[in-house]
């Protein structure tokens, strides 16, 4: 991928951009080519003028920690945008409520509210990944999501102009947001409810565990690779991914060096040296079996992005 045709029409900015910039060690996964750009902005005034400023022929892809994302070996078109530090911040305000920046940690965001006794974001404990993606995809877990506790969020346009979503604007159902494809979002406010601190650690604590005892953390996986197809909010005892694909036999199986978790069934490990392809062929494999097995199309959660090689 040549990065010649498309450096002269960037405009200069205060953060990093660097050329056929690598994607795989940003990624839990660790797979994937490079970005034709890749851009870290040094703060939302520097993103904005940036964005302002790019025409918009070039593509505009934004990513957090890359935790719920698969690069294809043949890398991204255009700038990818990898919200840095400056959009980290977490504070605790008045009224239980909590201001979180897009490219917090879930789990830094759950592990604040708990210090400053603010319960009801407990359940950031156990998602991986950033507020960003959290926003995009109504993150969740253990009975509680997004949609929950989100009071409204702050994102850029592709031409750089500020805009503010309260919930309702986002349209979110299971997994899912209705918001446009294009925004950046940069921070986000969440409503909790007052409550003893070491309580609410408890419950962090307890969702934590569970998270360790239950999921492959500790390998290259994405999360949870297929949303249930039923919403466990809603519908409880509906059905979960991992039961299907366990039934249509798909624990345990390989395709090169892409491999379903024995431990969770729902999660995808790159056990070493496996490419984006393998991964992705894994999970289409294991799409067919359970479509054969139980007449269920089960919709990846986590998000393909770029071309093959």
């Amino acid at each position: 991928m040549s990065f010649d045709s498309l450096s002269e029409r960037l405009p200069p900015v205060r953060g990093r951009l660097m050329e056929n910039a690598a994607l795989a060690p940003f990624t839990w996964l660790r797979v994937g080519g490079p970005a034709q750009a890749l851009f870290i902005p040094a703060d939302a005034d520097d993103l904005a003028d940036f964005l302002e400023a790019t025409p918009e022929d070039i593509p505009v892809f934004v990513m957090g920690v890359g935790s719920n994302l698969l690069v294809r070996d043949g890398g991204l078109p255009g700038v990818v945008v990898r919200l840095g530090p400056a959009f980290g911040k977490i504070a605790a305000l008045d009224g239980a409520q909590i201001r979180a920046g897009a490219a917090a940690l879930d789990k830094k965001v759950a592990l604040t509210a708990a210090d400053a006794g603010i319960a009801g974001l407990e359940f950031y404990s156990g998602v991986p990944g950033t507020i960003g993606g959290a926003l995009r995809m109504n993150a969740g877990c253990y009975g509680a999501e997004t949609s929950d506790v989100l009071v409204e969020a702050a994102a850029l346009t592709r031409s750089g102009e500020r805009v503010t979503l309260s919930r309702d604007d986002f349209g979110y159902s299971y997994r899912h947001s209705e918001a446009p494809e294009d925004l950046i979002f940069i921070e986000a406010l969440f409503q909790g409810r007052p409550d003893d601190p070491a309580a609410v650690k408890a419950r962090v604590d307890d969702i934590t565990a569970r998270r360790e005892e239950t999921q492959p953390i500790r390998e290259k996986t994405g999360g949870s690779t297929f949303a249930n197809p039923d919403s466990p909010v809603t519908h409880p005892d509906g059905r979960k991914s991992w039961k299907l694909i366990d039934a249509a036999g798909g624990r345990g199986l390989m395709v090169g060096g892409a491999q379903m978790s024995e431990l969770h069934c729902n999660f995808m490990i790159n056990t070493g040296e496996a490419t984006a392809a393998d991964l992705e062929g894994l999970g289409e494999e294991i799409r067919r079996r359970v479509r054969e097995d139980a007449g269920v199309e089960l919709r990846w959660e986590i998000k393909r992005v770029g071309v093959n090689a």
